[in-house]
């Protein structure tokens, strides 16, 4: 029996027997009281790895960025972002929902800004408009393939950003993949960025959390908004121990998933029912098929190998690899793709 190997994201890891391991030997406390001795470890920890000065635990990605925005904006004004940016395009609607802000979107280059883009985007003082307050960059890009800001390329934008007043924030899904690709240094990023969001359940193999970082007068106010947002969590160190154990072992092991990746690229590079493949940087390859498969067709077919993927618009297919992509399990999936 051929083991299912699930490429659909890397969010469908699983702890390893060590992760558990360390998930149930973990001091715990209530939270909310700012009493989980684990979460507090884990809170620092990020925010010195990124030359913060504080962090907040929640239970996923998309309300670290949600906090971020609310407590960055309000009503009547505006957030810049790539037209295929996660707060944009995969947050329900987050950003009009609990923020009441507006969205100014940029048609960049696989998701990356340019300076001159964000400049452009910036709206003048005229009561016709909303303000202009926020500037959120994603990193790696998931639409544009993995790709990836360097710090010579953030740092650009955030002197746009000093320059207008407004405060950037950096969804950070995957900034350890952008971090292993690029041999940069994270603590660098506090050098720019008002507010990071750092997943740690895709490439990293936690089960649960992201961690929000900033000032400490900015971690306090997200405090508030999680509580309201219903994220307030009582004895979550058991979760944080997983995310600990994942920043203390799995990043640079990374580079593995890339290679894997990549090794994806130039087989369907080479195959004659493939159209076209974003440049592979990271962990994603996505890809677009001729017209000898429709995506929905692709997909049923990989299935029948045991082979799980993603559709990601017409004729276009999204694999990711992660830890939990065995290299018996990489070795089927290529032999598949050549054999199609």
């Amino acid at each position: 029996m051929i083991e299912i190997t699930d490429l659909r994201s890397d969010t469908v890891t699983k702890p390893t027997p060590e992760m558990l391991q360390a998930m149930f030997a973990a001091p715990v406390g209530d939270d909310v009281y700012e009493e989980d001795p684990t979460i507090n470890a884990l809170e620092a920890k990020a925010a010195a790895l990124f030359g913060m000065e504080a962090g907040l635990f929640c239970p996923s990605g998309t309300m670290t960025n949600q906090i971020a925005i609310k407590v960055h904006t309000g009503p009547l004004t505006e957030v810049i972002c790539d037209t295929t940016a996660h707060i944009y395009q995969y947050e329900g609607g987050g950003i009009a929902s609990n923020s009441y802000a507006s969205v100014a979107l940029v048609n960049s280059e696989r998701g990356k800004m340019t300076p001159e883009q964000v400049e452009g985007s910036i709206r003048p003082d005229n009561i016709h408009h909303p303000i202009t307050k926020l500037v959120a960059l994603e990193n790696t890009c998931n639409k544009g393939g993995g790709s990836y800001y360097t710090i010579k390329e953030i740092a650009a934008i955030s002197e746009v950003c000093k320059r207008n007043n407004l405060a950037l924030h950096l969804d950070g899904a995957r900034v350890f993949n952008a971090l292993v690709a690029s041999g940069e240094n994270a603590k660098d990023y506090g050098l720019y960025f008002d507010s990071i969001s750092v997943c740690l359940s895709k490439g990293l193999g936690a089960p649960v959390g992201s961690v929000l970082l900033g000032s400490k007068a900015f971690i306090k106010q997200s405090r508030r908004v999680r509580k309201v947002f219903g994220g307030g969590m009582r004895q979550a160190g058991y979760l944080a121990a997983a995310c600990i154990y994942a920043l203390d072992n799995n990043i640079e092991r990374l580079k593995e998933d890339h290679r894997k990746a990549k090794q994806m690229e130039e087989v369907l590079l080479q195959m004659n029912y493939v159209e076209s493949v974003l440049p592979v940087e990271t962990n994603i390859v996505i890809f677009k098929l001729n017209q000898k498969y429709n995506d929905a067709a692709f997909i049923n077919t990989l299935a029948e190998h045991n082979i799980r993927a993603s559709a990601f618009g017409p004729q276009m297919i999204r694999f990711v690899t992660h830890l939990d992509v065995t290299d018996k399990m990489q070795e089927h999936t290529l032999n598949v793709l050549k054999s199609l």
